[in-house]
């Protein structure tokens, strides 16, 4: 079975509206950039219960999985006592995180001219965001070295975009350029008017089971700014395979006297 990549958002802020998400476009973006697509994204609010089940997926799914969010050291953080329970292991200080969230520590202190205080309670509650399920290992964060962390294929970085962003490239790049597909998938398609998706249904099966390898996808819009009510209607796979069923459905639709528009190639 083909390994998907998968997506958690973790916050109430996302499910009240008081934040917009927009990890999942950028992830989108970064996915596709390698050749590589979203399988699928979940989102949870700041519910221990329900962050747990969503990671005992996550761990059991095979696929790889970014999460984002819950990971601080706040009392709505959850996420890192989730992943612990969902892995079944106990929670340990991590001996790499704790000195970098140390060397954080003193970096602030520095920049406000004040001596670093190890001992002193803010600071050492400040360690307990390097407290990770026992095995973790850490994804570093070059906006503030606060890091996250990975276990297995699922790896759990801050919400805040700055930093989630860039460690999510970090891991792509660094664990899995295996993977990466540049050129190996595009898509060919065309803006058809005075079409309805029912009525085109056998003709997109019959593609697939003509063309094995290939997807028909069929996006229909009723109040699109410049095309207006129509269906984008096309073909995506690897290159090789297209022309051929891209070919099969303009034939297609012209047995059944649609109104072509542009057609679309990505």
């Amino acid at each position: 079975m083909t390994r998907a990549f998968g997506l958690i958002v973790v916050g109430d802020e996302i499910l009240s509206g008081k934040r917009l998400d927009k990890h999942m476009p950028k992830v989108i973006e970064l996915l596709a950039a390698r050749g590589l697509q979203l399988g699928w994204a979940e989102y949870v609010g700041d519910v221990p219960t329900r962050i747990t089940a969503a990671l005992t997926r996550a761990f059991a799914s095979g696929d790889i999985v970014f999460s984002t969010g819950g990971i601080g050291a706040t009392p709505d953080d959850h996420t890192r006592q989730c992943a612990a329970k969902a892995l079944r292991r106990p929670l340990a200080l991590h001996p790499e995180a704790e000195a970098l969230i140390r060397e954080r520590m003193q970096d602030t202190a520095r920049e406000q001219g004040v001596a670093y205080e190890p001992d002193r309670p803010d600071n050492v509650h400040r360690l307990n965001m390097g407290v990770f399920p026992e095995g973790a290992e850490i994804i570093r964060n070059p906006y503030n070295k606060i890091p996250g962390f990975s276990v297995d294929h699922v790896h759990f970085v801050p919400g805040f975009p700055v930093m989630a962003w860039p460690m999510i490239e970090s891991v792509l790049d660094s664990r899995y350029a295996d993977l990466f597909a540049h050129g190996q998938s595009s898509e060919k398609s065309v803006i058809v008017f005075g079409a309805m998706e029912a009525t085109l249904t056998p003709l997109m099966e019959s593609i697939e089971a003509t063309h094995p390898g290939v997807k028909v996808f069929s996006l229909p819009s009723v109040d699109h700014p410049e095309y207006g009510r129509h269906i984008e209607l096309g073909v995506k796979g690897a290159p090789g395979l297209l022309d051929a069923a891209y070919a099969q459905l303009i034939a297609g639709l012209h047995t059944f006297n649609a109104r072509l528009g542009p057609e679309l190639v990505r």
